[in-house]
């Protein structure tokens, strides 16, 4: 018993000499957690340059955009052919993708081999000869009469410019066909399948890297993975990069899987200080000395070698067998990576060292055997403390991209040296675990590895390919041509024409109300004046003093809620409100006997016989106070005072906001005679010739009409762009039939086209994985602002997915994509049409003054030009290519159309001075 523990103690005492031994002799390939974190930000420095645009042609990480946008959602479906072209082995492979409501996956594949002379031969020869076995593949499955997309799985360092081309950048592994540099390899295999026309109707849809491969396989069962890595032959990792972050890429929506082809990590001699003696004798005498410094220290293809190059040396230094070397122990190769794996092997890694090391002539002790697996621990050690600070790199983007304080993700692992070798994977995951701590890490080994990930991406590309035909079919009933853009231009005009017209006023749906404002400030106007302003939900009333000559206007106002039951209760209900808002606010200011002459801003269609005339044509913008259409305002605003009994008030004016913009900005700008109001409602006035309203009497002068153009198209004439949505938001409106032309441009209507269109897309699948929350089935709950704010060009997707959660709507990333794709649309659309109108009212301006050129100003207002981020922008574009002879200023109106009825008043007044003093 004694002789056993005796034996057992000199074991041990034998295992600890020859493992301090080795340690010593292999100090430097002993990383600490210190170096190990180093490393990792010196990786993340190099994804940064390789990101860039202007660092990229000087980065070792090349970082290579694949043009894989998207990652399984469990939609995909239908046959799809596979190739891998990389390693030994070249295979080929059909995948029957099926829904079925599972992820459902049957593959069928076939090995052939990659001989020497084809690998190292001619590149046409190279691709003839895959042509001729995916020739062979499809005769066998009897596939030749299918037509079937294929995705090329193709392991080397590509440049890509889209998904289904790549420009091959270097040969590694043992590949080194000559001819393919600096080519296409996906048209170099599209003319090597000419030859086969009869056997072949083959798509490439997609050109793959296995590390994409890989990651693509994964994430078909596991949607939260988004890295790939591949510790085989060689080494590689790719992850999902945010766009924006993609300097080499046109775009900045939505994600893209970025390839780093990390094996060139130090290639620039980043990693200088870590490299050691035996790496650099192994890249001496491999096939691309300097390139690929890191997967050398890495991959399957060299650790074997390592371990060789160690040995011998070792041997030399009298340190192994005695200072014996056997000859075998001299040829490059002799030592695989699998050795390296069986002689790390638990229990039985001792015995199959004596074996390996016997086989290669050598007669190791005991001794020997345990520092001989001591040193290949060290070497696989390090490759896979290497590997996790390039991943932990990555893991760490990926949190900081999605602003995480915790990141929960899984990573697709695939390649022969992390599957064979038995302590490799434990010692991967642990390492990256302790290096990024507040990342929640899954490891998930990719089965049938990257040809199924090809077939994955081919899915993925097919599906996203009809998804965009049908989305884009949708957004294409939005995109108005320059054709189309002029016919509404031109209809306008001919309505504009109707409107003013004695015997075609009646049937005009673009009203062209005269509205008594006959003149424009000219600074000569002053005094203290009141003005009320009611067209939405608040009610505004305002003091406004005036001083002359200096133009300068004081304004004090308050703001009073309507609520929804005044809104849509009786007149005099809604009139008694106006003025108990009008005592508070006299109250308020201290003004509770004063006389005051007032402007009323009445933002609704009104039929005025003078300017304190109004009798209201129709209620818009959701009122629907009974006892109020056909009626005159001003009574009945007069009516209510009189009830009230409390103070006397002048009603001097009456007047629309968009005429109240105008004056704002004409007491600014003497150019200005158009007013626009982009909000809420849309509508527009401008100053016209008396000569041409034959609704009222004199030939002298201008008037401003009010053309209430919101019913633009109430007769039909926009039917030929009115889309299924614009007609449902009609059905539901409580006005339907009635302001087209408002419901296609205003804000009231934007937000709820962009739900209707919505709604559509997620029941055809193609958003929110088709389901429709209660949310998005409210009435008006995508409000108009919100188009504003996901349009906003500073706005990440990531804010863009909160806002849509706000709405119930749970997005990916892509669905984001889409939703502001939609609502650029229909706002894009909103102000192309605003342009549209535009343009007639001042090309009719030019045209009356028999000008050639002619220079106008156009006050605006409302909401949707002011906060939208590009109605503005799109809307004088399209004016200056509709009326290109017309050099058009807009000036923003800051005070709104409570100061212009404030001025309307005051200029109103005036004239009546002067008319009396006549």
């Amino acid at each position: 018993m004694f002789a056993v523990h005796l034996l057992a103690f000199y074991f041990t005492k034998l295992k600890e000499d020859q493992i301090k031994k080795v340690d010593r002799f292999l100090y430097h390939m002993r990383l600490s957690d210190e170096t190990l974190l180093d490393i990792m930000a010196r990786f993340q420095a190099e994804m940064q340059k390789g990101l860039g645009k202007d660092t990229n042609p000087t980065a070792s990480v090349k970082m290579l955009p694949t043009f894989v946008r998207a990652i399984p959602d469990g939609s995909e479906n239908g046959e799809f052919l596979s190739l891998d072209l990389g390693g030994s082995k070249f295979r080929v492979l059909k995948v029957q993708v099926s829904e079925e409501g599972k992820r459902n996956v049957q593959m069928e594949s076939q090995f052939y081999p990659t001989p020497n002379e084809i690998i190292r031969g001619n590149g046409t020869e190279l691709f003839e000869y895959v042509a001729d076995c995916l020739a062979d593949f499809m005769k066998t499955k009897e596939l030749t009469q299918k037509k079937l997309p294929l995705g090329l799985t193709f392991s080397f360092p590509c440049k890509q410019t889209k998904l289904e081309e790549g420009i091959l950048l270097s040969w590694t592994k043992k590949f080194k066909a000559r001819g393919v540099l600096g080519t296409d390899v996906v048209s170099s295999l599209t003319n090597a399948m000419k030859r086969h026309q009869q056997d072949l109707d083959v798509d490439i849809l997609a050109l793959v890297n296995d590390t994409v491969g890989t990651m693509m396989t994964c994430a078909y069962d596991d949607p939260y993975c988004e890295v790939g890595v591949i510790i085989g032959t060689g080494t590689n990792a790719c992850y999902m990069e945010d766009m924006s972050n993609i300097d080499l890429v046109e775009g900045d929506e939505g994600r893209m899987c970025i390839n780093t082809e990390w094996g060139a990590f130090g290639d620039d001699g980043a990693l200088e200080d870590i490299r050691t003696e035996f790496d650099r004798e192994l890249d001496l005498g491999s096939l691309n000395p300097g390139k690929q410094l890191f997967e050398k220290m890495i991959s399957g293809l060299y650790l074997g070698e390592l371990v060789r190059l160690i040995l011998l040396k070792m041997a030399k230094a009298g340190l192994l067998f005695g200072g014996e070397k056997s000859s075998a122990l001299h040829i490059k190769g002799k030592i695989e990576t699998r050795h390296v794996a069986a002689m790390e092997r638990y229990k039985e890694g001792l015995a199959n060292t004596r074996e390996i090391l016997t086989d290669l002539g050598l007669e190791p002790s005991d001794a020997d055997c345990i520092a001989v697996q001591h040193v290949c621990t060290i070497v696989s050690f390090r490759s896979a403390n290497l590997c996790a600070a390039a991943l932990a790199a990555i893991l760490t983007r990926l949190r900081e991209n999605k602003k995480l304080v915790r990141l929960r993700t899984t990573v697709g692992m695939d390649g022969t040296l992390y599957k064979i070798h038995p302590q490799y994977p434990k010692r991967l995951h642990k390492v990256v675990r302790k290096l990024v701590p507040n990342c929640d890490v899954r490891f998930l080994l990719s089965e049938s590895g990257s040809t199924k990930g090809a077939a994955m991406v081919t899915a993925v590309a097919s599906r996203v390919q009809a998804q965009r035909k049908q989305i884009d079919k949708v957004l294409a009933l939005f995109r108005l041509t320059q054709e189309q853009l002029v016919g509404v231009r031109n209809k306008m005009r001919v309505e504009f024409e109707y409107g003013l017209k004695k015997d075609t006023h009646p049937r005009a749906t673009v009203k062209m109300l005269p509205t008594y404002v006959c003149g424009m400030p000219d600074g000569t106007e002053k005094g203290k004046f009141l003005a009320l302003d009611l067209g939405g939900t608040n009610f505004r009333v305002l003091l406004v003093k005036i001083r002359s000559g200096r133009r300068s206007v004081r304004m004090y106002n308050k703001i009073f809620a309507i609520p929804l039951e005044i809104m849509q209760g009786t007149g005099e209900e809604l009139f008694d409100h106006i003025v108990q808002c009008i005592a508070d606010f006299l109250d308020y200011m201290g003004l509770k006997g004063a006389q005051l002459p007032l402007g009323f801003t009445f933002s609704f269609p009104c039929r005025q016989a003078s300017i304190d005339k109004g009798t209201l044509i129709e209620w818009t913008k959701g009122f629907k106070a009974t006892d109020c259409e056909g009626e005159d305002v001003v009574d009945m605003l007069r009516e209510a005072i009189k009830r009230r009994n409390e103070f006397d008030l002048d009603i001097v004016a009456v007047v629309n906001d968009t005429v109240g913009t105008m004056m704002t900005c004409g007491y600014e700008d003497s150019n200005c005679e158009v007013g626009l109001i982009a909000g809420t409602g849309s509508n527009m006035c401008y100053m016209e010739e008396m000569r041409n309203i034959e609704l009222v009497e004199g030939d002298e002068g201008k008037m401003c009409i009010n053309t209430e153009w919101g019913g633009f198209g109430d007769n039909g004439c926009l039917d030929d762009i009115q889309t299924q949505y614009d007609k449902e938001v009609d059905e539901g409106s409580l006005n339907p039939g009635k302001q087209r032309y408002e419901k296609m441009t205003s804000g009231m209507y934007l937000g709820e086209i962009v739900r209707q269109i919505l709604i559509d897309l997620t029941k055809q699948g193609l958003l929110f994985r088709g389901h429709i929350s209660e949310r998005l089935q409210t009435r008006g709950i995508f409000e108009t602002k919100f188009l504003s704010q996901i349009e906003s060009d500073r706005l990440a997707l990531l804010q863009v997915r909160r806002i849509l959660q706000q709405l119930g709507l749970d997005s990916t990333c892509e669905d984001s994509i889409v939703v502001k794709e939609v609502c650029g649309a229909v706002s894009r659309r909103a102000a192309q049409l605003y342009g549209a109108g535009l343009a007639a009212i001042v090309e009719k301006r030019r045209e009356d003054q028999g000008l050639e050129h002619v220079r106008i100003t156009v006050g605006v207002d409302g909401t949707l030009y002011k906060l939208h981020p590009h109605f503005s922008r799109i809307l004088r574009e399209t004016v200056k290519e509709l009326a290109p002879q017309c050099d058009v200023m807009f000036m923003l109106s800051e005070d709104g159309s409570g100061k212009g009825a404030a001025l309307i008043t005051a200029v109103a007044k005036r004239l009546q001075q002067a008319q009396r003093e006549h």
